[in-house]
């Protein structure tokens, strides 16, 4: 594998570095963004920008941390993992175990379900959430991290280019508010319950920050290229951005077409789906219809292809930080587990469909109580004396860390109080 100085920055190790990035962006903008991210603007208006713009600040670190730590040792931040304490190891990998079921189904199902919506299918939950697994998974097994690289740069590209253009075709009819229209509170129970969700959830839990650490070494042995720290920091920085502004412009794109209608919004993201591709039609056109209805699918599908590949990849990351024999199967540990979240995804959405909202909920107070642990944990990787002092965080990085850490303390309390009393 060929090695950059630290510092170098060109064209072509920019280009050999670029996907680990972009991945992560694929995560991002599923139900945080499209869900969310269009429900604040359908409900609060532009008045929400602020929350988008302050919980993407504080996460920020502890996303970074993980490329950081790729960056200057070549490893995957599970490495740091191991050298901070098995525990570390341990408590990631009960989480993800715990989280990477429920999501599986969750994802596949929202996905599946808007497939069939969109091209008018008629077919059961098993049926679609089955082939829509098999796709995901064939696309995986045969065509492996460099199939997966290729297609998500297509696919975000072709949907921040169509979210984009959406959203000046929707500034330019205007809003669509009715005459007498109440603008709602913005501090009653509702709408902090609502923020509690936005925050949690944008733009993704922070367990998810392992993925884009493994991909990049993924990416590595694809192009046989070690990049430079600058281009480790390029790449991040293009895929945390990018899925930063992608939110504003969803947020923007349900205040300009669905805020001040009347409509009320479900709170199922399929249901919810479908009134945002109706009122688009309503409100710019009905050849808009098919263009939104992209956007939608795309969306899911890269975050169902992203999830699919995230969960199994970092639980096999992290078994082999822990028992190192378990080398000697090579790749069969990550499709052994791609196999049996895929099976267990397919379970509960035959059997257990009527209690997905308490599995949901389930993953959702882990997420939302892991985050500071995670984040804390992340800290202590990249400042540790096993981290090379020159690549260790700057003064004003561990500055907004200790302030993410306290809100992310504040706010898994706060959720607590709301989910308890």
């Amino acid at each position: 594998m060929n090695t950059q100085a630290t510092n170098a920055l060109t064209f072509r190790g920019v280009w050999k570095t670029l996907g680990p990035g972009i991945l992560y962006a694929g995560a991002a903008v599923g139900a945080s963004h499209l869900v969310l991210s269009t429900q604040a603007g359908a409900s609060y208006s532009y008045r929400l920008i602020g929350a988008i713009i302050l919980i993407n600040l504080f996460k920020y670190p502890f996303f970074e941390f993980t490329y950081r730590y790729t960056a200057a040792t070549g490893k995957s931040v599970l490495d740091g993992y191991r050298k901070l304490g098995k525990w570390a190891l341990i408590t990631f990998f009960l989480l993800s175990a715990a989280t990477a079921i429920v999501n599986f189904a969750a994802v596949t199902k929202v996905t599946a379900d808007l497939a069939t919506y969109i091209f008018n299918i008629n077919l059961s939950p098993f049926a679609s959430s089955t082939g829509l697994l098999g796709i995901v998974l064939l696309m995986l097994f045969f065509g492996r991290y460099a199939f997966l690289d290729t297609v998500m740069k297509i696919m975000i590209a072709i949907l921040a280019f169509f979210t984009i253009v959406a959203f000046f075709f929707a500034l330019s009819t205007g809003s669509n508010v009715e005459p007498g229209f109440v603008h709602p509170p913005l501090w009653d129970t509702a709408a902090i319950t609502f923020m509690i969700a936005l925050m949690g959830w944008m733009p993704t839990p922070i367990e998810a920050s392992v993925w884009p650490s493994l991909w990049a070494i993924e990416r590595g042995k694809q192009t046989n290229y070690r990049p430079s720290f600058r281009e480790f920091h390029l790449d991040f920085h293009v895929g945390y951005i990018g899925s930063a502004v992608l939110a504003l412009f969803f947020l923007g794109l349900g205040a300009l077409v669905m805020y001040g209608t009347g409509e009320t919004f479900s709170a199922n993201g399929v249901v919810f789906s479908q009134q945002l591709v109706s009122l688009y039609s309503k409100s710019i056109g009905s050849w808009s219809t098919m263009f939104i209805a992209v956007i939608v699918l795309i969306t899911m599908f890269s975050t169902a292809l992203t999830v699919i590949d995230g969960y199994p990849r970092s639980l096999e990351g992290s078994m082999l930080e822990l028992f190192p024999s378990l080398k000697m199967f090579g790749r069969g540990l990550y499709l052994f587990w791609i196999v049996v979240l895929a099976v267990a995804a397919v379970v509960i959405i035959v059997f257990f469909t009527k209690n997905m909202g308490s599995l949901l909920k389930f993953a959702t107070i882990l997420s939302f109580l892991a985050a500071p642990v995670f984040a804390i944990i992340n800290y202590k990787v990249v400042t540790s004396t096993f981290m090379p002092p020159e690549n260790q965080p700057k003064g004003w990085l561990k500055i907004l860390s200790w302030a993410g850490i306290t809100f992310l303390i504040l706010f898994s309390l706060i959720y607590l109080f709301y989910i308890l009393f």
